[in-house]
């Protein structure tokens, strides 16, 4: 296997184990509060056997009161999840003896409603207060960086839906339904799920472009599909030598530092987009090079690209080329924008679930193939951090959704008690909670039975 394959694996696993820690101690801590004994606390499942295991032990005269001594921490070997084994509640445990006993002081069921519930939801809003915290940190230690688009000379480069919509590549995005386009502030799926976006085409005409409906899960579907590396769009740059490599084609040919290559083979190439299409034409093959000189002067050489297509340059990185503008965050300013951009980001990842129900979403949906994939083939904390806190606002959303097993399945016998004043029986509860587990193992399989596919026939 590629060692890209087991970078990804491991950020995967980094940053799941994080959120399953993060999202049990919110229910483990919500228990401690109200006195709820919690008889284990795992990372990862351990069916048959455990990675480790710790059972503190028990002070004399305390075995009637409820502690942190109570509980078994452990990792378990199935990296898939986590748990919190909390006394007297209905689990993925499904421990129906436990519930057969006498109602304890110190177990869940013998506390109010109201508590019950904050222990529920302690998970899903801890998750969502790592998210905000991460991209505080981001915020902070980053700040935001992005190239305005009017700041793209040379346009976007658009996926083949964008091209059947009407874009062009070289198009420039100015508004999105009357809204002015930045680059940061206006969101890539706000922006698919207009009506009409407006473009700069060929420097000189503003062309109105009509999106239709189902432009969110069509470009999705394509880029699962085709694989084209950028989704809907993406920058297009210039050929500019940062460096040409030693020893190479290009330093032999006579290539420079700030050469700008403009064709190959008397074909219009000046965009890196156009170039690597052409190049990849071209491999192991001699081509003759047009590119212009700093100072303005047109030239060409003659050189023969490897059995890859490649000639050996530097690239000059496109945040050189364009003005990129950053906004920078002091300690307190940094709160207020991960609170914003995690309130965005959530309630993103709610609109699109509409898409879910769709024929188009079911197909598109991954299982961890496809989370893994998210995460970029070498270490970059930029992108890890980025991506588990995405991964920890979906988890906080997945989680609080009405169905039994999850979080807020729940809640919403929780709610119903509350209300009603009378609480659900206990076999309703097994009940639930086994429809749910079989519902959600069914999703899994299907999910990750989509990446399997995807992998071997697409």
């Amino acid at each position: 296997m590629e060692a890209s394959f087991f970078i990804k694996a491991a950020q995967l696993i980094i940053a799941f184990g994080l959120l399953v820690i993060v999202h049990e101690f919110g229910h483990y801590l919500f228990a401690r509060i109200f006195g709820i004994r919690v008889e284990k606390f795992y990372i990862f499942f351990d069916p048959w056997f455990s990675l480790f295991k710790y059972k503190p032990k028990k002070k004399p005269g305390t075995e009637d009161k409820a502690s942190w001594r109570d509980t078994e921490y452990g990792i378990g070997w199935l990296p898939l999840g986590g748990y919190c084994k909390i006394s007297g509640m209905i689990d993925e445990s499904m421990d129906t003896e436990q519930m057969k006993q006498p109602v304890q002081p110190w177990e869940f069921r013998a506390k109010p409603a109201w508590q019950r519930l904050l222990v529920m939801v302690a998970g899903v809003v801890f998750n969502f207060i790592l998210a905000i915290i991460i991209y505080a940190g981001i915020a902070y230690t980053w700040g935001d960086a992005y190239i305005p688009y009017k700041n793209a000379t040379y346009g976007m480069q658009y996926c083949e839906t964008a091209h059947k919509a009407g874009f062009r590549d070289g198009d420039i995005p100015l508004f999105a339904d009357g809204k002015e386009l930045d680059a940061a502030d206006f969101d890539l799926l706000n922006m698919l799920e207009s009506k009409t976006i407006t473009v700069l085409r060929d420097g000189k005409d503003t062309v109105a472009i009509n999106l239709p409906d189902n432009m969110v899960m069509a470009v999705n579907n394509e880029l699962k599909e085709n694989d084209n590396g950028f989704g809907f769009m993406t920058y297009r740059f210039p050929v500019i030598v940062k460096e040409p490599v030693k020893g190479e084609a290009a330093e032999k040919a006579g290539l420079k530092a700030g050469d700008r290559i403009v064709g190959v083979d008397s074909v219009p190439a000046a965009t890196w987009d156009l170039f690597s299409k052409e190049l990849a034409k071209k491999k192991g093959a001699d081509v003759t090079l047009q590119y212009v000189r700093p100072d303005g002067t047109a030239a060409s050489v003659s050189l023969k690209t490897t059995e890859s297509g490649k000639i050996g340059i530097l690239l000059t990185p496109i945040t050189e080329i364009y003005d990129t503008k950053v906004v920078k965050y002091s300690l307190l300013e940094s709160i207020p924008r991960g609170i914003e951009i995690g309130v965005d980001k959530l309630t993103s990842y709610i609109d699109q679930m509409k898409y879910v129900f769709t024929k188009e979403g079911a197909q598109s949906l991954g299982g961890f193939g496809a989370i893994g994939d998210m995460f970029p083939d070498q270490w970059n904390w930029y992108q890890f951090w980025v991506i588990t806190a995405f991964i920890s606002v979906a988890l906080a959303f997945m989680n609080i959704l009405p169905i039994p097993a999850l979080d807020g399945g729940h809640v919403v016998f929780l709610i119903y008690e509350m209300i009603t004043g009378k609480q659900p029986s206990q076999k309703v509860l097994e009940y639930a909670q086994m429809t749910g587990l079989v519902l959600l193992i069914a999703l899994l399989l299907y999910a990750n039975g989509n990446d399997i596919y995807r992998f071997f026939f697409k």
